[in-house]
C-alpha cells in the first residue's frame, strides 16, 4: 500500500505489512473482512496487535523515549533525547517513527475487538482474544498518553485516511485505559497465570496495579499488586542475576516474570512492522533484526581501548570476545552509580560490568587507524585488561597495576558531565551470552514488561501515599532483603523515616535499570525537571517544563486540514 502520510498512517499501514502473520496478499479493506472473519485469519490478526510492541520494548528508539535523559542515563542516541537539546523537534523521524508503530498496534487491536464476533470463533476462544487485545489497547493508550499526553483517542478500526483529527484529554484516555483493562482481566478469567507471552488475568491485574499508581488510586494499587505477589509459582531467586541469567530467558519458566514481550531464538519470528523492525534512531539498519537489542543498547565500546582492543574479552565467566557488539547508547549518570552500595547490594554485581579480561595475545592490525595493537605490558590470556570505577583512585593505586584503569576522572568532568564516551561503567544485565559471536545484533531474550519486583514497589509507594507506613516499609524491606548480599541482610533494611519517594525512586533505579520504566515513573511522580536537573548535569540546563510531552510528528500534523486547531504541544516549534 503506498504511504499517505496522515494522523494515522500507522494505522493504515497495520494491515499493509504484517508479513510476519500474514501470507502476502493484497490487503485492500475487502480481503481483511474476508480474511478477519475467519479463525485462522483472526489469530493472524491477533498476533499483529502483539507485534508492534516489538518496536518499543527492547529497541533503540524506545530506550531513547523510556530511558534516557533521566536521572539514570545521560546522552543516548539520539543524543537530544538524553541532552534535551534543541534539535529535540517535531521533525525527528523518531517521534514519526514511534507515533506509527503505537497508533499502528492501537489500530490492530481496534480491529479485533470489532471483528471478535464475526471471526467464527467459539465462544471460550473469542473471550480469550478479546481479553488479549482489550489489555493490549490499553497498553498502546497508555504508552500513548504519556509521552504525547491528550491527543487523539482512537477506539474505531480505521481503515482510510482520515484528515481531520480532535483532541482528547488526558482524564479520558485513562477513562478508557481502565475500561479496557478491567474488561481483560474479566475476559481473562480461568487463564492460565503464564501462557508462552499471550496476556492472562494475572497480567491483566499486574497493568491496573502500575496503571492505579499513574492515576493516585493508591488503595486500588496495593490490594491488586499484593494478589499479584501471592500468586503460586511467583518467586524470586536466590540471586538477583539469575533473574537476567539467559538460563532463565524464557517467561514461561522465569518464576520473577509475569508478562513479558516474547523473542524467539528464530529472528524471523521476531520482526516488528516498520521496514523490518529498523529503528529510526541507531543510525543503522542490522539493529532492526527483530531480535532484542537491549544488551546493545545498554553496552559501551569496550573496543576502543588500546585501539581496536580486540584482545578484551567481556567479563570473568565470558571468555569470548565480548560477547556483545554494543552501540554505546545509555551512558550511566554518576549520581546513578552512587546510588548503590556495592558492599551489601548484589545488584550491583547483576547491573554493572566492571572488570574486562584479556582473551588473546595475537597481534591485531586495525586498518581504520593504521596501527597494530597486542596484548599490553606481557598480559596473558585470562588477565584483567582493564577496569572501570565510579571512584577516583590515585596516582599511585594506578602505577601499581599491570591493566588500565578508567576511573571517576577518567570518565566524568569535575562537575559529573560525561568526558569519556565510549568507556564508562555500563549496564550489562541483558548480556546475552548464548549467542555464536560478538557480533550478532539479535538476542531471543524475552523482555520482562511485568515482573515480581515492580509489585512490591507498587505496594510500599501505594500504602506510603495511603498513610499506611508500617505496609510500605515491610514490602520495601522484605524486597532489599532479597536483593542483599548474603550475610548483609540487616544492612539492607531502612527505618520508617528514610522511607520517602525519592528513597522508592531510587530503589526502583537500583533494581529496574533498563526496563524501560524510568522516564515515566519520574514524570508521574513530579519529579522528572526536579531528579534529572540534580542527577544529570549534562542535560539539567536544557530541560523544560514542555518536556514532559514529545513533541507531535510534523509530518502527521502537516496531513490535517484542522492543523492549527489540533495544534503542536506547548514549547516546540
Amino acid at each position: 500500500m503506498k504511504k499517505i502520510y496522515t494522523l494515522f498512517i500507522a494505522i493504515i499501514l497495520g494491515f499493509s505489512s504484517c508479513s510476519d502473520f500474514l501470507n502476502e496478499i493484497n490487503r485492500n479493506s475487502i480481503t481483511a473482512d474476508v480474511l478477519y472473519s475467519t479463525p485462522e485469519g483472526y489469530e493472524n490478526l491477533i498476533n499483529s496487535c502483539y507485534s508492534y510492541l516489538r518496536t518499543w520494548y527492547g529497541k533503540s528508539d524506545g530506550y531513547a523515549m523510556s530511558e534516557t535523559g533521566t536521572d539514570m542515563y545521560t546522552e543516548g542516541n539520539p543524543s537530544y533525547m538524553g541532552l534535551y537539546a534543541s534539535e529535540m523537534q517535531p521533525n525527528q523521524i523518531l517521534f514519526e517513527h514511534m507515533w506509527n508503530n503505537l497508533y499502528g498496534g492501537l489500530n490492530a487491536c481496534n480491529a479485533a475487538i470489532i471483528r471478535a464476533d464475526a471471526a467464527g470463533l467459539d465462544d471460550a476462544t473469542r473471550k480469550r482474544r478479546l481479553g488479549e487485545a482489550h489489555f493490549l489497547r490499553a497498553l498502546y493508550l497508555h504508552l500513548i498518553v504519556e509521552q504525547w499526553g491528550g491527543v487523539v483517542l482512537y477506539t474505531e478500526e480505521m481503515k482510510e485516511p482520515v484528515r481531520t483529527a480532535q483532541r482528547s484529554s488526558v482524564e479520558d484516555f485513562y477513562t478508557q485505559i481502565f475500561a479496557d483493562v478491567e474488561e481483560a482481566i474479566t475476559l481473562l478469567a480461568g487463564t492460565p497465570n503464564k501462557d508462552n507471552g499471550r496476556v492472562t488475568q494475572l497480567a491483566a491485574k499486574a497493568f491496573k496495579a502500575r496503571l492505579c499508581l499513574f492515576r493516585e488510586r493508591w488503595a486500588e494499587a496495593a490490594s491488586l499488586a499484593k494478589e499479584v505477589i501471592n500468586t503460586p509459582g511467583l518467586a524470586f531467586y536466590d540471586s538477583f542475576a539469575e533473574t537476567f541469567d539467559m538460563a532463565n530467558n524464557q517467561g514461561q519458566t522465569n518464576t520473577e516474570a509475569i508478562w513479558w514481550v516474547d523473542y524467539s531464538v528464530d529472528v524471523t519470528l521476531n520482526n516488528a512492522f516498520d521496514n523490518n523492525g529498523n529503528p529510526s534512531a541507531a543510525n543503522s539498519t542490522v539493529l532492526g533484526n527483530g531480535g532484542n537489542s537491549a544488551f546493545i543498547v545498554s553496552g559501551m565500546c569496550y573496543w576502543m581501548v588500546g585501539g581496536c582492543g580486540i584482545w578484551v574479552a567481556s567479563s570473568t565467566d565470558d571468555p569470548r570476545m565480548g560477547n556483545t557488539s554494543p552501540w554505546n547508547l545509555l551512558k550511566p549518570n554518576l549520581a546513578w552509580l552512587h546510588m548503590f552500595d556495592e558492599t551489601i547490594d548484589q545488584r550491583w554485581d547483576g547491573t554493572f560490568r566492571t572488570t574486562w579480561l584479556v582473551n588473546t595475545t595475537t597481534d591485531n592490525y586495525d586498518v581504520a587507524y593504521g596501527e597494530r595493537y597486542g596484548v599490553p605490558g606481557g598480559l596473558q590470556i585470562g588477565d584483567t585488561a582493564f577496569v572501570t570505577t565510579k571512584y577516583a583512585v590515585t596516582d599511585e593505586y594506578r602505577a601499581g597495576k599491570r591493566y588500565q584503569i578508567f576511573d571517576r576522572n577518567d570518565i566524568f568532568m569535575p562537575d559529573g558531565k560525561m568526558k569519556n564516551r565510549d568507556v564508562y561503567v555500563a549496564t550489562y544485565k541483558f548480556q546475552d551470552n548464548t549467542r555464536a559471536t560478538g557480533w550478532e545484533y539479535e538476542s531471543a531474550r524475552d523482555f520482562w514488561v511485568f515482573r515480581l519486583a515492580e509489585m512490591y514497589f507498587i505496594v510500599a509507594e501505594a500504602s506510603m501515599k495511603a498513610g499506611n507506613t508500617s505496609e510500605a516499609l515491610s514490602y520495601m524491606n522484605t524486597l532489599r532483603e532479597q536483593r542483599a548480599i548474603p550475610g548483609h541482610e540487616a544492612d539492607m533494611r531502612i527505618t520508617a523515616g528514610q522511607l520517602n519517594i525519592d528513597f522508592i525512586l531510587d530503589e526502583r533505579a537500583r533494581e529496574l535499570a533498563g526496563e524501560q520504566h524510568r522516564w515515566m515513573d519520574l514524570k508521574r511522580t513530579g519529579k522528572l525537571l526536579e531528579r534529572v536537573r540534580a542527577c544529570n548535569p549534562d542535560a539539567a540546563a536544557n530541560i523544560k517544563e514542555h518536556h514532559l510531552l514529545r513533541p507531535i510528528p510534523q509530518s502527521e500534523l502537516d496531513a490535517l486540514v484542522n492543523k492549527e486547531e489540533f495544534g503542536q504541544n506547548p514549547g516546540y516549534r
